[in-house]
């Protein structure tokens, strides 16, 4: 018995394959040079990535211009509720909330409402930009501060205008005053 010229027998089946032939090995060897090639940067785009560094080691002042151009800030003492802790044992998380009196309609809603730490590198802790679908101008969150001083809540209506409360918050270190 000879060659078998059947189609399907398993010297017809390898015989059209060693033609072709690509083994796992040489899959993998390149599937590794080409991510070789990628993590060199030879395979990306150029380009370099950097940070943002809008805003550090910004006096709150340079701030306070960068982000609102010296338009006036009105006291917002019976409008917004600035909400944390007088004393803050650890500052690394010092919880804040700040809520404000608006009706929220498309007509007058508050647009922003930005955290801000006057002692700290970067002044702007956080910014929350709501619309009138919020139905409650409202935010929340756990800010870090670096050492005591004043905390601001200032709020941005639709029409432009600013409202602002602050509040001393003392940074102690592990609880011992300071």
């Amino acid at each position: 018995m000879d060659k078998c010229e059947c189609p399907n027998s398993v010297t017809a089946r390898t015989s059209a394959t060693n033609d072709h032939r690509m083994t796992r090995r040489t899959v993998l060897l390149a599937l590794g040079a080409l991510g070789v090639a990628a993590a060199g940067g030879l395979a990306a785009v150029p380009g370099t990535a950097r940070a943002q560094a809008l805003g550090q080691n910004e006096s709150v002042e340079d701030t306070m211009k960068r982000l609102f151009a010296g338009k006036p800030i009105k006291d917002g003492a019976a409008v917004i509720k600035l909400d944390l802790p007088l004393i803050a044992e650890n500052g690394a998380v010092v919880p804040v909330s700040v809520s404000v009196e608006s009706p929220m309609t498309s007509a007058s809603y508050v647009k922003h409402i930005y955290v801000v730490a006057d002692k700290n590198r970067i002044p702007v802790v956080t910014r929350v930009t709501l619309a009138p679908e919020a139905g409650r101008a409202f935010m929340g969150a756990n800010i870090r501060l670096g050492e005591t001083g004043d905390v601001r809540a200032i709020v941005e209506q639709s029409d432009g205008s600013l409202l602002q409360v602050k509040r001393e918050v003392k940074v102690t270190v592990g609880g011992c005053g300071g």
